[in-house]
């Protein structure tokens, strides 16, 4: 009976060791090389470029940011918006500003009841109508920091580069559930942007993203997910990016309008979610690998203490040495993602992320039908 005893607790013991080299190994491995330095922006190579922004009843929005991206300090680019089926005034407010900036094209697709269709549509009309090779695409609900977005993403590319990646986080306001969407936006681009580093480039976001024109028609656009209401962005990069097409900006921020209740915050997540069976085998194992670990991790430990409460005290410089690691890694993702108010949440984040991880998978996929976004 004892040895059984000693063998359950050797194997809790294991597992939870094991748990603790897996995080370590993408906490030092994989994060921490955010890091590094990025570039420095270029003001002697400004090819021009096709800003894409694809709207459906985004009149307030568009009123709001369009100008922000219309008034960018680059000497050569064109902003195309594409107004999907919009039923409010955003045609209005496209027409005037059209008038305003030059640079500004409309593109319109007219509401039809016996067509439905969803974004990606109304991205691969707006690309087709871009005069450059060099896409830069955003959403309606989006702005950029400053107006040297363009000039910043663009410095990313070279001769080898077909696709470049930028951070999408989310506006700053009050209250909890705005901390936890910006540090779950956070979290996400720490994981693509470091596996991008890393050589293994798995996803990008479309609130901040650039890609070659000729990269999308190539290899057929979203041929190969059409039916998925999602993935006009991640599973088009999972496809297409390679160690050597693809290059980490993290200096060139937007800035999104988050969710404002917890229930439509985690309906966005799900869908985001829904293409995760699409990425490539290597990828699933990786993202399923380190929350995974992380579950473990926290799990075990009470375990462990309460089978022989002689064991608390490794646990707790375990503990204490994750932390602060962790603590490393946020802080230079904080300070270079510009979320610097997230560093001192980061580990009670970290727990609380998984639960809602473990809420979105679940509970049961209300996409069934395509929706537009």
């Amino acid at each position: 009976m004892i040895d059984d005893i000693h063998f359950g607790l050797l194997l809790l013991g294991s597992f939870w060791i094991l748990s603790w080299a897996i995080q370590l190994f993408f906490y030092l491995f994989f994060f921490l090389r955010l890091s590094r330095k990025n570039q420095l922006i270029s003001h002697q190579y400004s090819p021009p470029v096709s800003v894409i922004i694809c709207a459906r009843n985004e009149e307030e929005n568009l009123e709001r940011f369009l100008p922000k991206i219309l008034t960018q300090d680059y000497p050569h680019y064109e902003v195309i918006v594409v107004n999907d089926a919009s039923e409010d005034n955003s045609d209005v407010v496209l027409k005037r500003f059209s008038h305003q900036y030059p640079h500004l094209k409309i593109s319109t697709i007219k509401k039809d009841d016996k067509f439905t269709h969803n974004k990606k549509l109304a991205l691969t009309i707006g690309i087709k109508a871009a005069q450059n090779d060099i896409l830069l695409l955003t959403d309606a609900d989006c702005y950029p920091e400053n107006d040297q977005w363009i000039r910043s993403m663009v410095s990313s590319y070279n001769e080898n580069t077909d696709i470049v990646l930028g951070y999408g986080g989310y506006q700053k306001t009050g209250g909890l559930l705005n901390k936890l969407i910006r540090f779950d936006s956070l979290f996400i681009a720490t994981q693509y942007f470091s596996f991008a580093l890393a050589g293994i480039p798995y996803m990008g976001v479309g609130r901040n993203l650039s890609y070659k024109k000729s990269l999308f028609f190539k290899n057929k656009g979203f041929a190969s997910h059409l039916d998925l209401t999602s993935g006009d962005d991640d599973l088009f990069i999972n496809e297409n990016a390679t160690a050597k097409n693809t290059a980490v900006n993290m200096i060139a921020h937007t800035r999104s309008v988050p969710r404002k209740s917890l229930v439509a915050w985690i309906l966005q997540k799900k869908r985001h979610q829904s293409t995760f069976y699409r990425y490539k085998l290597k990828h699933k194992i990786l993202l399923t690998l380190e929350p995974l670990s992380r579950w473990m991790f926290y799990l075990l430990i009470p375990l462990i203490i309460l089978a022989n409460n002689n064991l608390w005290f490794p646990v707790i410089i375990l503990f204490l040495v994750r932390l602060i690691i962790q603590y490393i890694v946020y802080y230079f993702s904080t300070k270079t993602l510009n979320e610097k108010d997230l560093l001192l949440f980061s580990p009670v984040f970290d727990f609380i992320h998984l639960l809602i991880d473990l809420i979105i998978k679940m509970s049961k996929n209300p996409y069934r039908k395509i929706t537009w976004k």
